[in-house]
């Protein structure tokens, strides 16, 4: 969700800004998330299902705007955890902050391409000379989209890019000012049920994929993490066992949306599997995600996969299901 300038600039500011050691935190935390998005069902799921009090811990829900002043509440200790893309932790751990990540949240390269019912999409080539409706950068969708162009032999020149605030693509495609757009859910089925092609998906193109992480200090109080993750891990695994609980949870999250989309949307989400089946952030999925980024000259180098991700958090979380 990132280019160089911004990011570096953003995360590298939080970090001198953040500042003094705070005292241990009590059984309770604040989780500072990007957006109100979709993508972090798990995290409503657990809170709305009551299973963050039942791993024993009360969690206050912040919504920051951004996924770097998200971030910067966890440097400076306003949070205890913050929710977004894992590459702002990973470039702010390059520059010297104390952060790492303790569990997943999305597990899917959580991007879509339509087009209108009359566009022959045959492979990316066809998109050569075409407008293309996505998100303003930046953003991962539309990196992720200008890296597959890289990856068919296209460049961002071969095509005409009309750049919307994100969650406003499904106005000017509908309107008929591109034929192709590039999606996050639930715009991707507000669209299908407007008659738009789904032509292709970044899920079953990359597989696993570190979308969206838990972030935390590394000083972060265990028990409290622990407790944190423990939530997160029974939210993933009632997601998985009740489907019909976490549309709900949707449902309430979101009421200004058709219920209708939102169902087709989480539906499609647990399908393409881009809802984790656990807290557990595996090396090669961390690592396409954040191949991305290097490609993109946003991060000079993988982090230290031990170090960065703390799997103590995630085995024992696991060991308790």
């Amino acid at each position: 969700m990132i280019q160089r300038r911004p990011l570096l600039a953003t995360v590298a500011a939080a970090w001198l800004l953040g500042a003094a050691p705070a005292s241990a935190a009590a059984l309770k935390a604040t989780v500072s998330q990007a957006f109100q998005s979709m993508l972090y069902l798990p995290l409503y799921v657990a809170l709305d299902e009551g299973l963050f009090e039942k791993a024993g811990i009360e969690v206050t829900k912040e919504t920051a705007g951004a996924p770097s002043v998200a971030l910067s509440a966890v440097i400076s200790k306003s949070a205890q955890f913050s929710i977004h893309g894992p590459e702002w932790t990973a470039v702010a751990a390059s520059k010297g902050a104390p952060v790492g990540v303790v569990a997943n949240v999305v597990n899917g390269a959580a991007v879509w391409i339509a087009t209108t019912p009359d566009f022959a999409f045959k492979d990316v080539k066809d998109l050569k000379g075409q407008t293309i409706v996505t998100g303003l950068m930046p953003t991962t969708s539309t990196s992720l989209f200008l890296k597959l162009l890289k990856e068919n032999g296209l460049s961002k020149d071969d095509v005409t890019l009309t750049q919307v605030q994100l969650g406003t693509e499904p106005g000017p495609f509908l309107a008929g000012q591109a034929k192709v757009a590039v999606l996050y859910e639930p715009g991707l089925d507000q669209v299908a049920a407007k008659g738009m092609k789904v032509v292709l998906g970044f899920p079953e193109k990359y597989g696993p994929y570190a979308f969206s992480a838990v972030s935390a200090r590394k000083d972060v109080d265990p028990v409290v993490a622990q407790a944190f993750v423990n939530g997160m891990q029974a939210a993933i695994r009632l997601m998985q066992s009740e489907p019909a609980k976490a549309v709900a949870v949707a449902k309430k999250e979101f009421p200004n949306l058709d219920p209708t989309v939102v169902e087709a949307a989480v539906k499609r989400m647990m399908g393409d599997k881009v809802y984790p089946e656990s807290v557990d952030i595996t090396p090669d999925a961390l690592k396409i995600a954040l191949d991305t980024q290097i490609a993109l000259g946003n991060l000079a180098a993988q982090p230290d996969y031990a170090s960065f991700v703390r799997r103590d958090f995630i085995i024992k979380a696991m060991a308790g299901q």
